[in-house]
């Protein structure tokens, strides 16, 4: 069951769901805007040549921030890690979808590939994965709209939420966009047989 506007107040107001900041303007009829921080994580040219993901990657990406007024352009085919301004806490009987805007989706910039699923337990900002599929440059402002998130109910609360020991969660608490650690799952299954 998706959360409408009047519930997903009163999770708000009960403290269960967190958006900080939080402008009420921003609360659509089954869903709450999100706004695009200030640091983006852009891919390097590199001798490397390919991505193995059982490799740390972190060398491949360099952090850079949006100047108050100075747009980053996103060039077509360009690929860039994002995360919102919000941060956002999701209790243990909720998940979060992360949807694109649609008039971002009709100039061709899609926010996300496959990470737009949130777990219940989630904390921090969310990581958005920011491609242009048109054929022109589209601009990047500091605080803009760029996402919205809705609520489901689950039929029961979770048994593990998103960051406890058993899951292993990878991204819990990120405060700014995070590189895949893909790699720490070969790590693990590494360390498993050794035992």
């Amino acid at each position: 069951m998706v959360l409408s506007d009047h519930t997903i107040k009163e999770e708000l107001a009960r403290g269960r769901i967190v958006i900080q900041p939080f402008d009420p303007s921003c609360i659509q009829p089954a869903s709450v805007d999100v706004h695009l921080d200030r640091k983006l994580l852009v891919f390097r040219n590199s001798r490397r040549p390919y991505i193995d993901v059982r490799q740390d990657i972190s060398d491949l990406n360099e952090m850079v921030e949006i100047e108050n007024e100075t747009p980053f352009i996103l060039h077509p085919g360009e690929f860039v890690l994002a995360s919102t301004l919000e941060y956002i806490a999701i209790p243990e009987n909720i998940v979060a979808r992360l949807e694109g805007k649609s008039s971002l989706g009709r100039i061709g910039l899609l926010i996300h590939s496959t990470a737009g699923y949130v777990d219940p337990g989630w904390k921090g900002h969310l990581t958005l994965e920011l491609s242009n599929v048109a054929n022109l440059p589209v601009t990047l402002y500091y605080g803009m709209k760029i996402g919205q998130i809705s609520f489901l109910m689950l039929t029961t609360p979770a048994e593990n939420l998103y960051g406890s020991p058993a899951l292993g969660s990878k991204y819990q608490g990120q405060t700014e966009p995070t590189a895949s650690r893909m790699h720490e799952d070969f790590l693990t299954k590494r360390k498993k047989a050794d035992k």
